[in-house]
């Protein structure tokens, strides 16, 4: 029989092996690479000493093709609780020195085994991303693991923030479950996400595609949307992380952290009365109307290279989490298409599901005309951010700042899907389409008997502009309550916000609404 001695040198032993269970060499491999080892990387990320570490001596269970001579504790994933910024969270950091992360039926169970503990508890669940995928010498219960972390991702969404960090490789079915979380980090040059690997890709359709190209950081943050943010190295992506945190609560039945404040929430932005062009079809920078009316003009964009059409992203009004959906006409004329429609609709989505109060500023003249976008559902795809802002129940705060036509218009948290507080600056345009448009279409018969035909039609878009191109209308009906001046907006915002404090919705019960998809 062991002594104790003998038994508490095991188990240090044990631990230490724990720590590197591929052996140094594995390790000295994965920082060649540029990548920081797994545990390296939960280190970064969370408070000095807060790690907890669950399942360390966990190992594999089948003996199929060799794998009954190798035994590695943790079984190649790290999974446990620890703290960022004092907040509990739980974490997964997959190991790729351990058969190249690949996923079996333990590693999985470690995985839904902090999943569970992340629901019952209310925390946060962070997942590091760093495999080759299902680990083929474990068959179909590699398989059944994968499917087992998909429907936990799914029960906990919209009740415990879920986050994705891809820091390596991430392919075939191991992809899913980042794809159901609320936000994708993924570091550049180095991480990948792709559904087929270029070799399969090429001997199916001959398409000749790099690893980069086909599913790295930048493909997703610009092309795909799958990626919300990218990270440099690292080191960023843990930055990234913990300031995606400190906007957002622990679950859904708490408010996001709030912060003293030390800037003025009766300050004036004097900078907004002058952003707007006189020209109608002059672009200007939306960041411009957002950044200064946030705390410290802090803005942390979500999805920054993706649809640039539209802005969404996490900021402060007088230390209280804000959501911000804002046209941007700096890009396409600040338009409604297929992937801004998206984009936002996703992001009101998960704001309303954790209590952050949504602020919209709106310039928008209409959805994107064409054949690609009514091919390709604009039509569906443009009411999925209809239905996100009219089935959102948290505080709604909608600026106007110069076109809101048609039907984007509406889209946009008008009052007529029941946003809260409806304004509009003095240079907004509230109609059913431009003057000239409209003009077209209502005097055409005028116009072409017209003898001085441009004359003619200046006239008629003078009379109308001045009829219509006003917030006056819309304000006569309560369509907007108050046209306020431009440097008030940050004061605006945050008297809404108290006086929205204690909104309470009642919604019929359902199971659920049904989105359209």
């Amino acid at each position: 029989m062991k002594s104790h001695e003998e038994k508490y040198a095991e188990l240090l032993s044990k631990r230490e092996l724990a720590r590197a269970p591929a052996g140094k060499e594995a390790i000295a491999k994965q920082h060649q690479r540029g990548k920081r080892t797994a545990r390296e990387r939960i280190e970064s990320l969370v408070d000095d000493g807060s790690f907890i570490e669950l399942d360390q001596f966990a190992v594999h269970r089948t003996t199929a093709f060799g794998l009954a001579d190798k035994e590695f504790l943790g079984d190649g994933v790290i999974t446990g609780r620890a703290t960022i910024d004092g907040r509990q969270v739980f974490l997964f950091s997959q190991d790729f020195t351990v058969l190249g992360g690949s996923l079996g039926e333990v590693f999985a169970e470690k995985i839904c085994k902090v999943m569970d503990l992340a629901m019952r508890t209310g925390s946060p669940m962070i997942g590091i991303n760093d495999s080759g995928g299902a680990r083929i010498q474990e068959g179909v219960v590699s398989l059944g693991g994968y499917a087992e972390i998909f429907w936990r991702n799914v029960q906990a969404s919209g009740v415990i923030p879920q986050i994705s960090l891809i820091a390596g490789p991430c392919a075939g079915g191991a992809v899913y479950s980042p794809a159901i979380t609320d936000f994708i980090i993924m570091t550049e040059q180095i991480a990948q996400m792709f559904i087929t690997g270029p070799e399969i890709i090429k001997t199916v359709t001959g398409e000749d595609v790099s690893f980069e190209e086909l599913g790295g950081a930048q493909t997703h943050a610009t092309k795909s949307g799958v990626a919300h943010l990218t990270a440099a190295d690292e080191e960023e992506m843990s930055a990234l992380t913990k300031s995606l945190l400190s906007f957002i609560p622990q679950n859904n039945l708490e408010d996001p952290p709030r912060f003293a404040c030390d800037d003025d929430p009766a300050r004036d932005v004097m900078e907004l009365d002058d952003l707007i062009p006189d020209s109608p079809s002059k672009p200007y920078d939306m960041h411009d109307a957002v950044a200064p009316v946030l705390d410290n003009g802090d803005f942390f964009e979500i999805a920054p290279l993706y649809a640039q059409n539209i802005i969404t992203g996490f900021g402060r009004v007088n230390g209280q989490s804000v959501g911000i959906v804002a046209n941007q006409p700096k890009f396409l004329a600040g338009v409604l298409d297929i992937d801004s429609s998206i984009k936002a609709a996703r992001f009101v989505r998960f704001c309303d599901a954790f209590n952050i109060p949504l602020v919209t500023f709106v310039d928008v003249p209409g959805f994107l005309p064409g054949t690609s976008q009514e091919f390709g559902g604009i039509i569906k795809h443009g009411a999925k951010l209809l239905y996100a802002f009219a089935e959102a129940t948290v505080p709604k705060i909608t600026i106007i700042t110069r076109k809101a036509y048609g039907g984007a218009y509406d889209v946009m948290a008008s009052k007529h899907i029941r946003a809260d507080i409806n304004v509009a600056w003095p240079t907004a345009e509230i109609a059913v389409m431009g003057a000239e448009g409209a003009v077209k279409t209502i005097f055409r018969r005028e116009i072409a008997a017209a003898k001085d035909k441009d004359a003619k039609m200046a006239q008629l878009v003078d009379d109308y502009s001045e009829r219509f191109a006003n917030p006056f209308i819309a304000a006569q009906r309560g369509y907007v309550d108050d046209i306020i001046e431009a440097h008030h907006t940050r004061r605006v915002i945050v008297k809404s916000l108290e006086m929205l404090a204690n909104k309470r919705v009642e919604r019929p019960k359902r199971k659920h609404g049904n989105i359209p998809l």
